[in-house]
């Protein structure tokens, strides 16, 4: 199944293109973290290597996307295309 690519406006993206790309990105990050934390030797009783901070944003959404989201302050530039929320 695929996921049908947003159309890019010429005055930015939409509302609820910003908001599908939020909701994609906290999806990735979420599964991204499960994924390390599910490894042999991180946990809460281990010394831990740390914990996954900024991701690169799903690329089903260009970057102008990501850059509106950083702007509206919902998700922080990490540099070199990485990304991280803002937790409120």
């Amino acid at each position: 199944m695929s996921v049908p690519q947003p159309t890019p406006t010429p005055d930015g993206p939409s509302p609820q293109e910003l908001k599908l790309a939020l909701k994609a990105f906290k999806k990735r990050l979420k599964v991204t973290r499960l994924d390390n934390d599910s490894k042999i030797g991180v946990g809460p009783l281990s010394s831990s290597r740390g914990s996954i901070t900024a991701i690169a944003p799903p690329n089903q959404y260009p970057p102008s996307v990501w850059e509106a989201l950083a702007r509206q302050g919902k998700i922080k530039s990490a540099g070199h295309g990485l990304y991280s929320l803002i937790e409120s």
